[in-house]
């Protein structure tokens, strides 16, 4: 059954793919500017460049996050939204207050956006990935509590279900720790270890229970499988995500001051990681094998199979390539780490938020699912962006590599610009990845507006 008040999801599809492209765009400029370094300069410097490509891959998930939890919530409390207009009222003033961020990132030098904007009254600004203005960060404060408000009161007033806790909590969990973002202690070492309670818990942590709801959603709707199954399979990969995910952010500890412990806890735990994922990828296939019905929408069930093996891949086998402490005392802070971040990225979050808009747009416009000829292309549109990472992320291996041996194995160190410049045809490799990614993205924005005249009617 379709409610009325999920209409308020679409606003905030259309924002997150926009600000994907606008991810994607500014991505190209940075492999550019990796091989012509001066490529864009002045105008766009490559540290901004790369805080307006980290910053719109964080807001344009949390678009995602938000437009599928509103589509979602209603039907499994099996009631309408608390408030629409709460909803809609909290798109706009997220889309805004990210846009004119963006604006002030580009426009004005950061050190004198962290004075226009009170970074001396509380100074939040300057650490990777929560650069954001603190009048920014408020209002992202603001916005999640009034959209957990409304998710809270709509699930109070109607059905509970695990899949809906289970997002709810993630959800929650994702705005309690970004309130570790306000923490800027003077001493470097607590700097960094709080600085993960924001970037590991998000990644690591609350944001796989929102995977693992999205995806425990639609394979609901798409196989027709018992509930109960789904919800206890959710169980286990919640537990393990958990257990795994906490005490794996000792991986970060490893070089930044705090005690030799964390080696270990380190090394064991995060080892441990990979099991979630792995759990996840045969949740999804087990449930497809065993579905009771054909669903028109064979697109969603496309990306929702690619979500678990993608994320087993990117998050699972390339962070345990290089998350044991002996072997990370070589790889820490090389490409091989951005090989990994790019699969994991795109594997867990970025595939979830494609699959649950292509499964829940065609259905807020009024169908089952989109017609042939836009479920073809919608399903090149995957091949092309997940062949386009699979090969981004084999070249950044391969430089990676490369990169540890140059300049950290090797009895005779490079320094690092000439180890880079040795580099660079894996960077010109990734350029022309990430084109095809680019392109990709296109034709799955293209598929929602061709052959609309052949159309799957809700049954």
């Amino acid at each position: 059954m379709q409610y009325k008040s999920q209409a308020v999801a679409k606003p905030y599809f259309i924002a997150a793919i926009g600000l994907f492209v606008g991810q994607i765009l500014f991505g190209l400029i940075l492999g550019l500017q990796y091989v012509i370094g001066d490529f864009l300069f002045p105008a766009i410097p490559f540290n901004v460049a790369r805080m307006v490509h980290t910053n719109l891959l964080i807001v344009w998930l949390l678009f995602g996050f938000m437009g599928g939890a509103y589509y979602m919530i209603p039907e499994e409390s099996e009631t309408e939204l608390f408030s629409p207009k709460l909803a809609l009222i909290l798109f706009w003033t997220f889309l805004v207050a990210g846009a004119l961020t963006i604006v002030g990132y580009l426009a004005v030098p950061y050190a004198t956006l962290a004075e226009l904007t009170g970074n001396n009254i509380l100074e939040t600004m300057g650490r990777e990935f929560l650069e954001q203005p603190l009048p920014t960060k408020l209002g992202i404060v603001v916005v999640a509590l009034g959209f957990l408000f409304n998710l809270t009161m709509t699930m109070l007033k109607g059905k509970k279900t695990a899949i809906s806790m289970v997002l709810l909590i993630g959800l929650w969990g994702l705005a309690v720790f970004f309130l570790f973002s306000f923490y800027n202690p003077v001493n470097v070492v607590l700097d960094k270890f709080f600085w993960w309670w924001t970037v590991h818990l998000w990644v690591e942590g609350v944001w796989e229970l929102i995977l693992g709801s999205f995806l425990a959603f639609v394979l609901i709707k798409t196989t027709g499988v018992d509930r109960e199954v789904i919800e206890k399979w959710l169980y286990v990969i919640v537990t393990l995500t958990l257990i795994t995910g906490i005490i794996g952010t000792g991986h970060h500890y490893f070089w930044i001051g705090t005690p030799e412990y964390w080696q270990w806890w380190g090394s064991i735990f995060s080892a441990l990681e990979p099991i979630p994922f792995f759990a996840m990828t045969v949740f999804a296939f087990n449930m497809v094998n065993r579905r009771r019905r054909e669903h028109p929408n064979k697109a969603a069930v496309l990306w929702a199979l690619g979500t678990g093996v993608m994320a087993f891949l990117g998050a699972g086998v390339w962070g345990f390539l290089h998350t044991l402490a002996p072997v990370n005392y070589y790889t820490h802070g090389t490409q091989i780490t951005a090989a990994h971040g790019h699969m994991a990225f795109y594997g867990a979050y970025a595939m979830v938020n494609l699959m649950m808009i292509s499964y829940a747009m065609p259905i807020l416009r009024g169908r089952a699912a989109n017609g042939n000829k836009s479920q073809v292309l919608e399903m090149w549109s995957f091949w092309l962006m997940t062949t386009a990472i699979v090969f981004i992320t084999l070249f950044l291996t391969a430089a990676g590599i490369l990169q540890v041996w140059l300049q950290r194995v090797s009895d005779a160190p490079l320094p690092f610009m000439v180890a880079q410049e040795k580099i660079a045809l894996f960077y010109w490799m990734r350029e022309w990845a990430g084109v095809i990614f680019l392109i990709g993205l296109i034709v799955y924005i293209a598929s929602f507006f061709v052959g609309g005249d052949e159309r799957e009617t809700p049954k």
